[in-house]
Protein backbone atom coordinates (compact mmCIF):
# COMPACT_ATOMS: atom_id res chain seq x y z
CA UNK A 1 0.00 0.00 0.00
CA UNK A 2 1.47 3.67 -1.16
CA UNK A 3 0.57 6.07 1.40
CA UNK A 4 1.05 9.79 0.48
CA UNK A 5 3.51 11.68 2.47
CA UNK A 6 2.38 14.33 4.81
CA UNK A 7 4.77 17.31 4.41
CA UNK A 8 5.97 18.30 8.28
CA UNK A 9 4.32 14.98 10.13
CA UNK A 10 7.88 14.15 11.40
CA UNK A 11 7.71 17.63 12.89
CA UNK A 12 4.34 17.62 13.92
CA UNK A 13 4.70 14.26 15.61
CA UNK A 14 7.82 15.40 17.76
CA UNK A 15 6.36 18.23 18.88
CA UNK A 16 3.93 16.42 21.21
CA UNK A 17 5.88 13.81 23.29
CA UNK A 18 2.99 13.92 26.05
CA UNK A 19 0.68 12.07 23.40
CA UNK A 20 3.30 10.05 20.49
CA UNK A 21 5.33 8.25 23.10
CA UNK A 22 9.21 8.39 21.84
CA UNK A 23 11.41 5.38 22.76
CA UNK A 24 8.88 3.31 23.68
CA UNK A 25 11.30 0.64 24.60
CA UNK A 26 12.56 2.35 27.67
CA UNK A 27 9.38 2.51 29.10
CA UNK A 28 9.24 -1.49 28.84
CA UNK A 29 7.35 -3.19 31.99
CA UNK A 30 6.39 0.48 33.13
CA UNK A 31 3.25 1.88 31.21
CA UNK A 32 1.47 2.41 33.44
CA UNK A 33 3.48 5.76 34.75
CA UNK A 34 2.73 7.40 31.64
CA UNK A 35 -0.81 7.78 32.47
CA UNK A 36 -2.87 9.44 34.72
CA UNK A 37 -4.36 6.33 36.67
CA UNK A 38 -3.11 2.70 36.98
CA UNK A 39 -5.61 0.89 34.77
CA UNK A 40 -6.34 -1.99 32.78
CA UNK A 41 -4.15 -1.38 29.62
CA UNK A 42 -5.42 -2.12 26.00
CA UNK A 43 -3.52 -1.76 22.26
CA UNK A 44 -5.01 -0.89 19.12
CA UNK A 45 -2.57 -2.38 16.64
CA UNK A 46 -2.40 -0.41 13.21
CA UNK A 47 -4.56 2.15 14.50
CA UNK A 48 -5.26 4.48 11.26
CA UNK A 49 -6.51 7.81 11.69
CA UNK A 50 -7.22 7.00 15.15
CA UNK A 51 -11.02 7.21 15.21
CA UNK A 52 -11.47 3.62 16.99
CA UNK A 53 -9.14 4.15 19.54
CA UNK A 54 -10.11 8.22 20.37
CA UNK A 55 -13.83 6.39 20.89
CA UNK A 56 -13.06 4.09 23.28
CA UNK A 57 -10.47 6.12 25.45
CA UNK A 58 -13.50 8.35 25.49
CA UNK A 59 -16.19 5.86 26.13
CA UNK A 60 -13.92 4.00 28.74
CA UNK A 61 -12.55 6.26 31.29
CA UNK A 62 -11.65 3.09 33.85
CA UNK A 63 -9.37 1.73 30.63
CA UNK A 64 -6.11 2.56 29.51
CA UNK A 65 -5.35 2.55 25.58
CA UNK A 66 -2.44 2.64 23.44
CA UNK A 67 -3.05 3.59 19.56
CA UNK A 68 -0.25 2.21 17.63
CA UNK A 69 1.03 2.92 13.99
CA UNK A 70 4.15 2.73 12.13
CA UNK A 71 3.70 5.67 9.58
CA UNK A 72 4.25 9.07 10.08
CA UNK A 73 1.58 10.11 7.63
CA UNK A 74 -1.16 8.15 9.37
CA UNK A 75 0.45 9.11 13.20
CA UNK A 76 -0.17 12.64 12.28
CA UNK A 77 -4.01 12.27 11.63
CA UNK A 78 -4.14 10.32 14.49
CA UNK A 79 -2.74 12.96 16.27
CA UNK A 80 -4.43 16.12 14.96
CA UNK A 81 -7.46 13.62 15.97
CA UNK A 82 -6.40 13.20 19.74
CA UNK A 83 -5.63 17.23 19.89
CA UNK A 84 -9.18 18.00 18.70
CA UNK A 85 -11.01 15.91 20.97
CA UNK A 86 -8.72 17.21 24.13
CA UNK A 87 -8.09 15.95 27.77
CA UNK A 88 -7.64 12.65 27.20
CA UNK A 89 -5.38 11.36 30.28
CA UNK A 90 -6.14 7.45 29.39
CA UNK A 91 -4.92 7.55 25.61
CA UNK A 92 -1.48 7.39 24.38
CA UNK A 93 0.15 6.88 20.54
CA UNK A 94 3.13 5.06 19.71
CA UNK A 95 4.75 4.94 16.33
CA UNK A 96 6.58 1.32 15.95
CA UNK A 97 5.81 -1.50 13.67
CA UNK A 98 3.54 -4.70 15.06
CA UNK A 99 6.92 -7.35 14.78
CA UNK A 100 8.68 -4.59 17.89
CA UNK A 101 5.63 -5.49 20.31
CA UNK A 102 7.98 -7.39 22.25
CA UNK A 103 10.11 -5.24 22.33
CA UNK A 104 7.95 -1.91 24.45
CA UNK A 105 5.80 -4.15 26.25
CA UNK A 106 6.70 -6.75 29.11
CA UNK A 107 5.41 -10.08 29.26
CA UNK A 108 1.51 -10.21 30.69
CA UNK A 109 1.53 -5.92 30.90
CA UNK A 110 -1.08 -5.15 28.32
CA UNK A 111 -5.20 -7.06 28.98
CA UNK A 112 -5.83 -7.32 25.33
CA UNK A 113 -4.97 -6.18 21.33
CA UNK A 114 -7.26 -4.47 18.81
CA UNK A 115 -6.88 -5.56 15.36
CA UNK A 116 -9.36 -3.06 13.52
CA UNK A 117 -9.61 -3.00 9.66
CA UNK A 118 -6.25 -4.31 8.94
CA UNK A 119 -4.24 -4.39 5.56
CA UNK A 120 -5.37 -7.83 4.25
CA UNK A 121 -2.26 -8.83 1.83
CA UNK A 122 -4.46 -11.10 -0.07
CA UNK A 123 -1.54 -12.90 -2.15
CA UNK A 124 -0.55 -16.11 -0.65
CA UNK A 125 3.21 -15.13 -0.31
CA UNK A 126 2.15 -11.83 2.06
CA UNK A 127 0.55 -14.31 4.82
CA UNK A 128 3.22 -13.78 7.34
CA UNK A 129 2.36 -9.98 6.68
CA UNK A 130 -1.48 -10.51 7.81
CA UNK A 131 -1.90 -9.15 11.44
CA UNK A 132 -3.34 -12.01 12.55
CA UNK A 133 -0.99 -14.76 11.42
CA UNK A 134 0.53 -16.92 13.67
CA UNK A 135 3.83 -14.96 14.39
CA UNK A 136 1.57 -11.79 15.40
CA UNK A 137 -0.06 -13.95 17.26
CA UNK A 138 2.98 -15.36 19.27
CA UNK A 139 3.69 -11.87 19.89
CA UNK A 140 0.30 -10.76 21.29
CA UNK A 141 0.42 -13.79 23.45
CA UNK A 142 3.52 -12.79 25.07
CA UNK A 143 2.21 -9.55 25.82
CA UNK A 144 -0.99 -10.14 27.10
CA UNK A 145 -1.95 -11.43 30.99
CA UNK A 146 -3.01 -14.80 30.91
CA UNK A 147 -6.17 -15.23 28.95
CA UNK A 148 -6.21 -12.34 27.23
CA UNK A 149 -8.04 -11.10 24.44
CA UNK A 150 -7.78 -10.40 21.05
CA UNK A 151 -10.45 -8.82 19.39
CA UNK A 152 -10.81 -7.82 15.45
CA UNK A 153 -13.07 -6.61 12.96
CA UNK A 154 -12.65 -6.67 8.50
CA UNK A 155 -14.74 -5.97 5.95
CA UNK A 156 -12.86 -8.25 4.33
CA UNK A 157 -14.63 -11.66 4.16
CA UNK A 158 -11.46 -13.35 2.94
CA UNK A 159 -8.74 -12.67 5.73
CA UNK A 160 -11.82 -12.86 8.36
CA UNK A 161 -11.71 -16.26 7.30
CA UNK A 162 -8.23 -16.82 7.16
CA UNK A 163 -8.01 -15.41 10.71
CA UNK A 164 -10.77 -17.91 12.22
CA UNK A 165 -8.82 -20.16 11.09
CA UNK A 166 -5.23 -19.40 12.08
CA UNK A 167 -6.89 -18.24 15.94
CA UNK A 168 -8.43 -21.50 15.60
CA UNK A 169 -5.04 -23.48 14.59
CA UNK A 170 -3.04 -21.84 17.28
CA UNK A 171 -5.21 -23.22 20.10
CA UNK A 172 -7.34 -19.91 20.99
CA UNK A 173 -10.81 -20.04 22.13
CA UNK A 174 -13.38 -17.76 20.05
CA UNK A 175 -15.77 -16.08 22.31
CA UNK A 176 -18.04 -14.00 19.98
CA UNK A 177 -18.44 -14.64 15.83
CA UNK A 178 -20.13 -12.01 14.00
CA UNK A 179 -20.70 -12.39 10.32
CA UNK A 180 -22.56 -9.26 10.26
CA UNK A 181 -22.22 -7.17 13.06
CA UNK A 182 -24.20 -4.20 12.28
CA UNK A 183 -27.14 -6.67 12.05
CA UNK A 184 -27.48 -7.08 16.12
CA UNK A 185 -29.70 -4.76 18.10
CA UNK A 186 -27.59 -3.97 21.16
CA UNK A 187 -24.18 -1.94 19.88
CA UNK A 188 -23.79 0.29 22.28
CA UNK A 189 -20.61 -1.14 23.29
CA UNK A 190 -19.24 -1.03 19.50
CA UNK A 191 -16.99 2.23 18.52
CA UNK A 192 -16.58 2.27 15.15
CA UNK A 193 -13.54 3.18 12.73
CA UNK A 194 -13.52 4.93 9.71
CA UNK A 195 -13.86 2.25 7.72
CA UNK A 196 -16.31 0.74 9.74
CA UNK A 197 -18.72 3.65 9.16
CA UNK A 198 -18.22 3.68 5.03
CA UNK A 199 -18.77 0.38 4.91
CA UNK A 200 -21.68 -0.26 6.56
CA UNK A 201 -23.17 2.34 5.52
CA UNK A 202 -22.82 1.25 1.84
CA UNK A 203 -24.53 -2.30 3.14
CA UNK A 204 -21.33 -4.15 2.88
CA UNK A 205 -21.42 -6.96 6.36
CA UNK A 206 -18.83 -6.15 9.09
CA UNK A 207 -17.03 -9.53 10.32
CA UNK A 208 -16.06 -9.63 14.17
CA UNK A 209 -14.44 -12.09 16.16
CA UNK A 210 -13.28 -12.31 19.54
CA UNK A 211 -10.81 -14.95 20.65
CA UNK A 212 -9.55 -16.05 23.68
CA UNK A 213 -5.67 -17.02 24.59
CA UNK A 214 -5.56 -20.31 26.77
CA UNK A 215 -4.23 -20.45 30.10
CA UNK A 216 -0.36 -20.05 30.45
CA UNK A 217 1.04 -22.51 31.80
Amino acid sequence: MRLRKVKGAAETIAAHPEIVIPNGETLKGNWQSVFEKDQPLYIEVGMGKGQFVIGMAQKNPHLNFIGIEKFDSVMVRALEKVLEAGELPNLKLLKIDAEDLTNIFEENEVEGVYLNFSDPWPKPRHAKRRLTHENFLKLYEHITIPEGYLRFKTDNRLLFEYSLVSVTEYGMGLRDVALDLHQREDLDWNVMTEYEQKFSAKGQPIYRLEAQFKAKA
